[in-house]
C-alpha cells in the first residue's frame, strides 16, 4: 500500500508536534519543517529517530530575492523553498508564532509567514496536487460583536495595533486560500483554531493556561488581566488534532472554513479557580492587572458546522485535560 506523505510547517511547535505524533502513528511519512523561532526541538525529540519522520530546520520566508518588481518577485518566491521537497499528499501549514509574546516579538516574521509563506505553500500544492490546510485563528474575529462566533461572521479586528501583525496576516492567509481554491482549484481549506492547551504548551509564552498553571505550581500569586469576567473556551490539543485531520482528509471539505474549539465557555476568573483547585493551591492570591489593548472580552466558537460536516466535537473535559497538562508542567518545573 502506498505510504501517505505529509508536510507539517511549524511542526516543532505546540500544536504542530502533536499533529506530527498523530500522523506518524497513522503510518504517514512526515516531513516537519520549523525555523525554531518559537518551536522547540524537545517537542519532537522522541520522533527524530523514527524511520517515517524527517525534520528540516528551514524558514519558509528566508532567502527571498531583492525586490525586482512584483511579477518577477512572486515568481522567484514561488520557486524557492518548496522545490526542495518531495511530493506531499497533505500540507498542513501551522507555521507562525501564535501567542502574543511570540508574535509581538517576531511581528514582521509573523506577517511574512502567514502571507509569503502561505503563498509559497499554495503554489507548491497547485503544482503537486497536494491537499492544503491553513491553520488560521479565532483572532480573525477580533473583539467579537457576534456571540458565539460562526464562520460567516466577518469579525471586529483592529488593523492598526499591537495584535494586528497576527490577526491581519491570518486574514490575508485566508484570502490567499480562497483565491487559490477558486482560481486554481487547489484542494485547500482552513480552520480557525480557538484557545488550545495541553502538554508542550510553552510555559513562557504568555498564554493564560501556561501563565496560571506555572504561577500556581510555583506558589506565586496568579495574574489576571482585567476583572476576570472575560470569557474563553479551552480545547485539549488531542481533540484539536483530530479536527485538523478530519478537515484535511474528509471529502467535501475543500474550499471551506471550520471553527475548531471547545464551545464550553468559562470566565477567566472561574478558570483560575479551577487551576488552583487542580494544583492543590486553593488559598493562592489572585492579582488583577489592566486588560491588554485589543484583548477580546468574549470568545466562544459555534462548532455546528464541524459537528455536521466533520462529525467532530471535543471529547476531553476541561478538568481531565487540565489534569494531564498540570502533570506535564509539574515534571518540567521539578526538573528546573
Amino acid at each position: 500500500m502506498k505510504r501517505i506523505h505529509s508536510l507539517v510547517t511549524g511542526g516543532a511547535g505546540f500544536v504542530g508536534s502533536h499533529l506530527c505524533d498523530f500522523l506518524v502513528s497513522q503510518g504517514h511519512q512526515v516531513i516537519c519543517v520549523d525555523n525554531l523561532i518559537t518551536g522547540k526541538l524537545e517537542n519532537i525529540a522522541h520522533l527524530r529517530r523514527h524511520p517515517h519522520f524527517r525534520f528540516l530546520q528551514q524558514d519558509i520566508i528566508k532567502g527571498l530575492p531583492r525586490f525586482l518588481g512584483l511579477p518577477r518577485f512572486l515568481k522567484d518566491v514561488a520557486q524557492g523553498f518548496p522545490r526542495l521537497l518531495p511530493k506531499a499528499d497533505y500540507v498542513f501549514h501551522l507555521a507562525s508564532p501564535a501567542s502574543p509574546v511570540g508574535y509581538m516579538k517576531n511581528s514582521i516574521e509573523t506577517i511574512l509567514t502567514n502571507s509569503i509563506g502561505t503563498y509559497r505553500l499554495l503554489e507548491y500544492c497547485r503544482r503537486k496536487g497536494a491537499r492544503f490546510l491553513f491553520a488560521s485563528t479565532s483572532e480573525v474575529y477580533g473583539n467579537p460583536l457576534v456571540h458565539p462566533q460562526v464562520e460567516s461572521y466577518w469579525g471586529n479586528v483592529n488593523s492598526f495595533g499591537p495584535r494586528s501583525c497576527y490577526d491581519e496576516s491570518k486574514r490575508l492567509g485566508e484570502a490567499l486560500v480562497y483565491e487559490y481554491h477558486h482560481k486554481y482549484k487547489v484542494n485547500a481549506r482552513l480552520v480557525r483554531i480557538f484557545n488550545t492547551y495541553g502538554p508542550r504548551l510553552n510555559e513562557n509564552d504568555g498564554r493564560v493556561v501556561s501563565n496560571l498553571i506555572t504561577q500556581a505550581l510555583k506558589g506565586r500569586p496568579l495574574t489576571l488581566y482585567g476583572d476576570g469576567s472575560q470569557t474563553r473556551s479551552f480545547c485539549y490539543v488531542a481533540d484539536l488534532v483530530q479536527g485538523l485531520w478530519k478537515a484535511a482528509s474528509l471529502p467535501g471539505t475543500e474550499g471551506d472554513v471550520f471553527n475548531l474549539g471547545n464551545p464550553q465557555e468559562i470566565t477567566i476568573l472561574q478558570f483560575a479557580k479551577t487551576v488552583l483547585q487542580l494544583c492543590g493551591k486553593r488559598g493562592a492570591k489572585i492579582v488583577k492587572k489592566p486588560l491588554p489593548q485589543d484583548d477580546p472580552i468574549k470568545r466562544k466558537p459555534d462548532i455546528s458546522k464541524a459537528k455536521r460536516a466533520l462529525r467532530w466535537e471535543p471529547k476531553v473535559s476541561l478538568k481531565e485535560g487540565l489534569g494531564r497538562t498540570i502533570e506535564w508542567y509539574r515534571g518540567r518545573i521539578g526538573a528546573v
